[in-house]
């Protein structure tokens, strides 16, 4: 079977991937290609994110501690004031995010790598079609920002490539 692998990495460009995963969705649907074309993401963190999403876990680990010291008889009347304040905080802060949509939309660090890989699996007898998207995906608008490499069965990386493709989700 024609079977490559397209590598294109995007960087920090969450949007441009996100057109190019749009894009291909869109190649599927039209064209009926099923499984034929098969996309994954790969996303490197950086490490300044790392500490801050280690701090949310364990600061939310501490909170349910807290509902456990209530007696038996104020827990359910405790939950229910904690999830009317939970509404009201919610409904208020979806106000103020709507009032200044700059705050809420402004990422506070960058984010990280992402890398689309995709997966052209077509059968023996249709190698032509295999080969004109080989030239077309590469020619496309969000793919071009994109650097992108293409590995085929015969590279040396390719069973490398291939068994990080599987391994994602």
């Amino acid at each position: 079977m024609p079977q490559s692998i397209l590598v294109f990495d995007f960087g920090t460009n969450e949007d441009a991937a996100q057109q190019a995963r749009h894009k291909v969705e869109a190649w599927k649907q039209g064209f009926r290609l099923g499984d034929k074309m098969l996309l994954k993401f790969e996303r490197e963190e950086n490490a300044a994110e790392t500490p801050a999403s280690a701090e949310a876990s364990s600061d939310e680990a501490a909170e349910p501690e807290k509902p456990a010291a209530v007696k038996s008889g104020k827990k359910k009347s405790a939950a229910k004031s904690a999830a009317k304040s939970g509404a009201k905080t919610n409904k208020k802060a979806g106000a103020d995010a709507a009032a200044e949509p700059e705050q809420a939309e402004t990422p506070t660090a960058p984010k990280g790598k992402v890398r689309l890989m995709l997966r052209l699996n077509f059968s023996d007898h249709e190698k032509l079609s295999h080969q004109r998207w080989l030239d077309r995906i590469p020619a496309e608008e969000p793919f071009k920002s994109a650097s992108g490499e293409t590995i085929r069965p015969g590279d040396p990386e390719f069973p490398k490539t291939l068994e990080a493709f599987d391994s994602l989700d």
